[in-house]
């Protein structure tokens, strides 16, 4: 097939603003000329991902990514080019001819080959079951049963809920479509038998499709329809390459848009209340697989916002859930909130009570703080009549106070207890500043155990591997500077190419200077992210980026160019034959060859002498 032509990439590329694709995976905030945010390709508590909209480029400062927008949804997605193009065109309603949507030249790398046929099967799948839930009579019951609980047409359509209606559905309809034995083992679809065949693990069962952050269907939850003793209500699918109930989000895909409207995203118990919150019109909702919360999970959330409220049932095991929820949450860098329901409420029984206009207005007006929440927790099972009961809610409650930041916030909740219980307030004030100091006592031991403690060979690994900043000598410093001057202004570009035997002293900087040459055969202006899409090396790619958040002034200094020219022609070889020596000094020691110390000693005074009256000179 055909390649995209580099006309319609452009087309493509100028007609989206790269902070708008960004901003649906990445929290992103002004600072300065740039937009800043935690990366969205490695965990990190600072943020080092920024994003420029002049230059229409990311740049991640501790994992070292960057580019275009195309690079960004290759990343982030695992796709290829031409299908990052294709997205980026769909977003903008653009066009792209049919003879560009498929192909082999339009493929994503052979590496993830294996996962993206896992995806394709589930998404086939996911189609399947839908069309005999909403076409077929063996779908009827099933439909009825959606429809009972409160859910249109269109809701059903856009989760693409479906049915499995028998055994030995799946293994036909897979073969036909040329899916091997190995790969439908793989996809955890089915249940292996004592004999080694396979059958079907979902059947009479409501299909709820799991999606990732794309969109793409990785996994399914069955809610069975006639309960037998034997059967779970819901069964999910197991692990597999594709899908780790550690990573996912229910609706993470279809809430992100809405999060950027909202500010914030509701955490809710299970996949029906988030598909009822969707229909009346709440759309920021999402919920885990389960209610345990893994920190990959909070990473995900801390990149869209950093206010998330949980909606959990209003009976006591939602209680206790959100009580869980909120000590979990609680090292996370989110505003946390609860919405609370009335007692024995689902959110999704909520909805069908009262409508979506109330459910609407429910989740407005009913939210309240953590420390609210845990306040009304406490008196869970406990009798006020009862002194001991008062004296340990009271010791409780005031833990919980202790951990609220200002003074005016801690006097709010403890006036609420003076007026309940009838207190000396100076005493209950008394109490939490002790907690909070002992508190503190603890952090501080805490982080002088850990900052004396012996670190392992383990540990010092992990270490070791992680990105160091990089420290550049002043020979790759003047390559950096020379470079960014000539790739931004032609007029040094004309001069430089002009000096008879320049080359960059540094590999990747004279390849660089070479692929700028063919660049600028086909290019009158330099555009970063135009330059970048010419490269096919990611470390180059990386240089390209980094030279663009260079700390340079727009206008050169007088004699700015020629200084770096120097160094790199002159000072570089020099550099190089000083530690070309040093090397033999090294290696003629651990032999203990004494001539040749001597020999390559007289050699290195030599060179230092050339380096001590180069730099008088340049000083001159």
């Amino acid at each position: 097939m055909a390649r995209i032509p580099e006309a319609v990439i452009e087309n493509v590329k100028n007609s989206v603003n790269i902070t708008d694709v960004v901003s649906q995976y990445v929290q992103l905030k002004k600072s300065g000329k740039n937009l800043f945010g935690n990366c969205p390709f490695h965990e990190e508590r600072t943020p080092s991902f920024s994003v420029s909209e002049d230059k229409q480029i990311f740049h991640c400062f501790s994992c070292g990514r960057g580019g275009n927008v195309f690079k960004f949804l290759m990343e982030i997605k695992n796709i290829s080019f031409p299908e990052a193009v294709i997205e980026v065109a769909k977003m903008q309603n653009i066009k792209i001819s049919d003879q560009y949507l498929t192909g082999p030249s339009n493929q994503a790398p052979k590496q993830s080959e294996d996962q993206k046929r896992l995806i394709d099967i589930h998404n086939q799948v996911a189609r399947l079951y839908h069309h005999i839930l909403v076409n077929t009579k063996l779908g009827e019951h099933a439909l009825s049963y959606l429809h009972s609980r409160g859910l249109d047409d269109e809701t059903i359509d856009e989760f693409q809920l479906g049915f499995a209606p028998q055994e030995n559905l799946l293994q036909p309809f897979l073969k036909q479509r040329e899916v091997d034995q190995q790969l439908m083992h793989a996809s955890g679809l089915f249940i292996e038998r004592d004999d080694g065949t396979l059958s079907d693990r979902f059947f009479n069962r409501v299909m709820y499709p799991i999606r990732n952050q794309a969109g793409q269907t990785i996994a399914f939850s069955g809610r069975v329809l006639d309960k037998q003793a034997s059967q779970a209500k819901y069964l999910n699918s197991p692990e597999t390459t594709i899908f780790s109930k550690r990573d996912v989000l229910f609706n993470l895909d279809k809430a992100k848009a809405a999060v950027r409207t909202t500010k914030d995203v509701i955490l809710f118990e299970g996949f029906m209340d988030v598909i009822s919150a969707f229909q009346a019109g709440v759309k920021n909702g999402i919920a885990s697989m389960g209610t345990s919360f893994t920190d990959q999970q909070i990473h995900q959330i801390e990149r869209i916002t950093d206010h998330l409220e949980i909606c959990y049932d209003g009976d006591e095991p939602g209680q206790k859930a959100i009580n869980r929820a909120v000590d979990t949450l609680a090292h996370a860098r989110l505003k946390l909130g609860v919405i609370q329901l009335p007692s024995g409420v689902d959110p999704d029984e909520y909805r069908k009570q009262n409508g979506d206009e109330q459910f609407q207005k429910m989740i407005q007006t009913a939210r309240e703080s953590p420390v609210t929440f845990k306040l009304r927790f406490l008196k869970l099972h406990r009798n006020f009549n009862r002194d001991e009961d008062r004296v340990d809610y009271l010791n409780d409650a005031l833990a919980v106070i202790a951990t609220v930041d200002t003074p005016v916030g801690r006097d709010v909740y403890v006036n609420q207890l003076v007026d309940q219980f009838q207190v000396d307030k100076q005493l209950l004030l008394d109490q939490i500043n002790g907690i909070i100091l002992n508190n503190r006592r603890k952090r501080r031991d805490y982080q002088n155990y850990n900052q004396h403690k012996q670190i392992d060979d383990s540990q010092m690994d992990m270490i070791q591997s992680q990105p160091q900043p990089k420290r550049v000598n002043k020979i790759e410093s003047a390559e950096q500077f020379l470079l960014c001057r000539m790739l931004h202004d032609h007029d040094v570009w004309l001069r430089v190419a002009s000096i008879d035997g320049f080359c960059f002293a540094t590999d990747q900087y004279q390849m660089l200077y070479t692929l700028a040459e063919g660049y600028f055969h086909q290019h009158h202006d330099y555009h970063v992210d135009e330059f970048i899409a010419t490269i096919n090396e990611p470390s180059l790619k990386h240089l390209v980026v980094s030279l663009e958040n260079l700390s340079i002034s727009k206008q050169s200094y007088k004699g700015e160019i020629d200084d770096y020219v120097n160094i790199i022609m002159n000072e570089a070889p020099l550099e190089n034959q000083i530690k070309a020596k040093q090397k033999q000094l090294v290696e003629s020691t651990r032999t203990g060859n004494l001539q040749e110390q001597i020999k390559i000693g007289m050699d290195l005074i030599k060179l230092e002498q050339q380096k001590q009256q180069q730099s008088g000179r340049n000083q001159s």
